[in-house]
């Protein structure tokens, strides 16, 4: 498939989203959300230094961690260039709006949302880092990925395009839209666990090995839904088979199918293994792909064809 500047733009802009969701995590695992204690500088300074020493007199040396500093900075780098990757997505997007003015609205919304989202980034700093501030901060992520995703699909619409029956497709939809929505339900219950591992971990100070024992409770739900993901999860593939649904619909089930099950495997190795960190990124990145994937197959048997064809 030969893709158009926008095309390229667009796809390169979802992929360098992620990018950024995976280096956001490495902040939170690591617990460098600090690491710069203002913003937009970092320690008043626009390139933050390696020693301590060389700090502007008015901060703690005994406060600075080179390692956290660079890695919250570099974070906050990468979402300058997400900045400018979305700005690029708008301004090449006018390209369409004539012939597809939804194109250029959706991009021109992943533009308004990303200067939310550097406004957002500044108030997490200011707030001390507030669990609710981070959740909002992840959440306005996911939006802004699900936006540039919708884009560069109505802009590959044709080049995606299926054809399948109005019955099938309603079953599929349904289906598919109930995996999307215990997935977000199941998004924000992590969330929710993840605040109370932060008191655990921050305020209470006590070892990883208890960080799930204060709101037990919480967890036990965030864990018992991951069993309706399998049954529907299950059902649409299922019933990917059972209709011989086109191929893009099929890979797309198998490929939701097995991120699921690792998002469990990396949920109980979370819990067994006293969450350690790099299993933490992976749950959060594992979670923003899975969500890409099962809204890129809605949006294609959503926008598919309808009539008799070999899938009808």
């Amino acid at each position: 498939m030969k893709l158009n500047l926008y095309q390229k733009t667009a796809v390169t802009t979802v992929i360098a989203t992620i990018v950024l969701i995976f280096v956001g995590g490495l902040v939170r695992a690591s617990g460098a959300g600090l690491g710069c204690p203002d913003w937009p500088q970092c320690f008043g300074m626009w390139i933050p230094p390696t020693n301590a020493a060389d700090l502007p007199a008015q901060y703690d040396a005994s406060l600075f961690n080179p390692l956290h500093t660079w890695l919250e900075y570099i974070n906050r780098l990468v979402g300058v260039v997400i900045g400018l990757l979305i700005t690029a997505t708008f301004l090449i997007s006018f390209q369409y709006r004539k012939k597809d003015p939804v194109i250029t609205a959706t991009s021109g919304l992943a533009f308004v949302l990303v200067l939310f989202q550097g406004w957002l980034g500044g108030q997490v700093v200011r707030s001390g880092l507030s669990a609710g501030m981070i959740t909002l901060h992840m959440v306005v992520a996911m939006i802004i990925l699900a936006t540039l995703l919708y884009a560069a699909f109505k802009a590959m619409n044709n080049e995606l395009a299926i054809t399948i029956s109005p019955k099938k497709k309603k079953i599929l939809l349904w289906i598919s839209g109930v995996v999307l929505f215990l997935t977000l339900a199941q998004m924000i219950l992590g969330t929710q666990v993840r605040e109370t591992v932060d008191v655990a971990k921050n305020v209470l100070e006590l070892p990883r090995e208890q960080w799930l024992n204060i709101d037990g409770w919480l967890y036990e739900v965030h864990r018992s839904f991951s069993w309706l993901l399998v049954i529907f999860v299950g059902a649409l593939v299922f019933y990917n088979k059972k209709f011989d649904a086109p191929g893009r619909l099929k890979k797309l089930g198998w490929i939701i199918t097995v991120l699921i099950l690792l998002q469990i495997f990396i949920g109980i190795g979370l819990e067994r293994l006293a969450m350690p960190g790099v299993l933490q990124v992976l749950h959060l990145v594992g979670v923003a792909v899975l969500i890409c994937a099962e809204l890129l197959y809605m949006l294609i048997a959503g926008f598919s064809k309808t009539g008799k064809s070999i899938y009808s």
